[in-house]
């Protein structure tokens, strides 16, 4: 498997407060699939993982949202966590960041509550996809049809819903990025 994204680059968009496991297990997958992998965030420095609500891991941003954008990528994660999700649909360049591989018809891949920041993204008019339960009404407010499955892929967006799913979500997300754009994926 690890040449299937050799030449792809992905960037995670995520901020203190994440659910570690979301980030750390994807991004392990992918750069064992080839990818290269970077970590934005609002500010440079560091970021604070969680262990749902225990403190877990800092891990080194790579580069600020606010300094770069998505045509330097082939794909965005999008990890969960309230505290990274709630904060990052309040940044803006993360929001343009986010919207712009909309834009560009690029895979996404988010869990949990990593997708409140597609709502403020306002990507996700017709979009079918999954949450962690409690985002539901936001997202079908912002357009969504939700539904609750395990992973859902919609032109692709990949969604799942909690870390449970992680499996599934790991192969769908390499799955569409190996793919690449995708003609009906808008903004």
């Amino acid at each position: 498997m690890a040449e299937r994204l050799t030449g792809k680059r992905v960037a995670f968009l995520m901020t203190d407060g994440f659910e570690q496991v979301e980030f750390t297990r994807p991004w392990e997958a992918l750069r064992a699939a080839g990818a290269e992998v970077e970590l934005i965030a609002p500010e440079t420095g560091t970021v604070q993982g969680m262990n749902h609500v225990e403190p877990a891991d800092a891990f080194e941003v790579d580069h600020a949202a606010s300094d770069v954008e998505a045509d330097l990528y082939d794909a965005l994660v999008l990890p969960g966590g309230v505290v990274n999700a709630d904060h990052l649909r309040m940044d803006r360049p993360s929001v343009a960041f986010a919207r712009g591989f909309f834009e560009q018809h690029k895979p996404v891949a988010v869990i949990c509550h990593g997708a409140w920041i597609l709502a403020e993204a306002d990507v996700l008019h017709g979009r079918r996809m999954t949450s962690y339960p409690s985002l539901r009404t936001d997202l079908a407010n912002a357009g969504a049809d939700w539904v609750d499955e395990q992973v859902v892929v919609d032109e692709g967006l990949v969604s799942s819903r909690r870390p449970d799913d992680l499996p599934a979500f790991i192969d769908a997300t390499i799955e569409e990025i190996s793919e690449g754009a995708h003609a009906g994926q808008v903004a």
